[in-house]
This record gives structure tokens, C-alpha cells and sequence, in this order.
């Protein structure tokens, strides 16, 4: 039995959200009942992260959830969601939350059918699947989508993870995953070839030249947002 207030939780997904999150919560006092993941690499993390919580299958997880985060693919969602309604997993009044950026809550309607509570809680954030994500998750914002009754419990689970909540219309879910990709993928890009670059030339702590360099470019350019100021490149000093 789980505190007045705290609720049994389910993770489904083992990438590098899912247990990062469940530790989130379990470190306010929610119980994690459990974890599904069928790959090796899922199993390591949920081992480090969730040392406590067994793996179990898809549908007795869900069953025993009063909280089912699904933290996978968003691909995948739609069908796990339908897949899981087809066999009466859904419980009425369970919480159900998933954490997809692009998607609102309409994905969850079937579990909504069923009676479960659907929220959208999508940290933004680029994570690591490591404790590291933890204090990174205290200075993030998360996008919450939810009918305006429920909106508040998805506001809650947002602050528990560490959060800043901000609320995002369903419409607007795809606007937001939209500007987050527009960040992060071309960094991840960028600064692959740039360490691949650092290599051939004999530089092997790539990571430790360019993490200052991509940090310090990332805030200069954020303080520059809303200005119609141009900045100048790395290597000009500003008139």
C-alpha cells in the first residue's frame, strides 16, 4: 500500500526517459510497482535507476498501476494504447501518462474509453538515461496537456518530477515538439562532426573542448532571443 496522496507506478519503457522519471516520482514518495522494458540495455538502466522495481510484462503492469507512464516511442504509442484497450487493461480512474512531445492526449483514447484519466507530461529536455538527468530535470520545463478538470494532476506530476510546468494546448503539441527538435538535432549533429573533426587532428578529450563550446554558444544565443540584436561569431568581438 502506497501513503495517502502517493500512487503505485508503472513504467512502461525502459529508453532513457522512463526510469529516469519513475526515479523522479519515487523520490517524492510514489511507490514504482514496476517496469517494462524487453531489452537488455532497458533492463541495465531500470536496474540502476529503479534497483527496487521488478520487470514485468506489459499488461500486468498496467494492472497493477494506479499511474501508468508510457515512456516510449511516439510511433509506438497508438498502438500500445489500442493494443492494451483490446484486452481490457484500462482501469477507470487510473491515471494514464505518456510522454511523447509531439502528441496531446488524444492518443489515450482508448484508455479514456475505458475510464482512465489521460495526461500528456513531456519534459523538455534532451536525456542521458543516467542519474546525471535527475538535477537537470530542476531547471527544465514540461509541457502538459490534459482535459481543464485533470489539467491540475498533470501540473502536479510535472512540479514532482522537478519540472516547470507549461501548459500546451493539444493543438500546439506538434509546435512544441517541433521547436525542441529544432535544437536538438542539429546539435547532435553538428557537434558529432565537429569531435569526429577534433580526432583526426590528434585531439582526444573532443568532448571536454567542445562542452564549453557548445554550452557557452547555446547561452550566448539564448540571450538573444526576443532581440533583434545580431550576434557576432566566436572568434569577433562585438563593436
Amino acid at each position: 500500500m502506497t501513503a495517502a496522496g502517493r500512487l503505485g507506478v508503472g513504467v512502461v519503457g525502459a529508453g532513457r526517459v522512463g526510469p529516469v522519471l519513475g526515479a523522479a516520482l519515487a523520490g517524492t514518495g510514489h511507490a514504482v510497482v514496476g517496469v517494462a522494458t524487453v531489452s537488455d540495455e532497458g533492463r541495465e538502466r531500470a536496474e540502476v535507476l529503479l534497483p527496487a522495481a521488478p520487470v514485468l510484462d506489459v499488461r500486468t503492469l498496467v494492472e497493477r498501476s494506479e499511474l501508468v507512464l508510457l515512456a516510449v516511442p511516439e510511433t509506438e504509442l497508438p498502438a500500445l494504447v489500442s493494443g492494451l484497450a483490446e484486452v481490457g487493461a484500462w482501469l477507470p480512474g487510473q491515471l494514464v501518462v505518456h510522454t511523447a512531445p509531439g502528441s496531446g492526449t488524444g492518443v489515450l483514447a482508448p484508455a479514456a474509453a475505458a475510464g482512465a484519466i489521460p495526461l500528456a507530461v513531456s519534459p523538455a529536455m534532451a536525456f542521458t538515461g543516467t542519474s546525471i538527468d535527475l538535477a537537470r530535470l530542476r531547471s527544465a520545463y514540461c509541457a502538459v496537456t490534459g482535459p481543464g478538470p485533470v489539467l491540475p494532476i498533470g501540473q502536479a506530476l510535472a512540479v514532482e518530477m522537478g519540472c516547470e510546468p507549461v501548459v500546451i494546448a493539444e493543438g500546439d503539441r506538434a509546435a512544441w515538439a517541433a521547436a525542441l527538435r529544432a535544437v536538438v538535432d542539429p546539435l547532435d549533429t553538428v557537434v558529432r562532426s565537429s569531435a569526429a573533426l577534433l580526432r583526426e587532428i590528434g585531439v582526444e578529450d573532443a568532448d571536454r573542448v567542445l562542452g564549453p563550446v557548445a554550452r557557452s554558444a547555446l547561452e550566448r544565443a539564448l540571450t538573444g532571443v526576443g532581440s533583434r540584436i545580431a550576434l557576432p561569431p566566436l572568434d569577433e568581438e562585438p563593436e
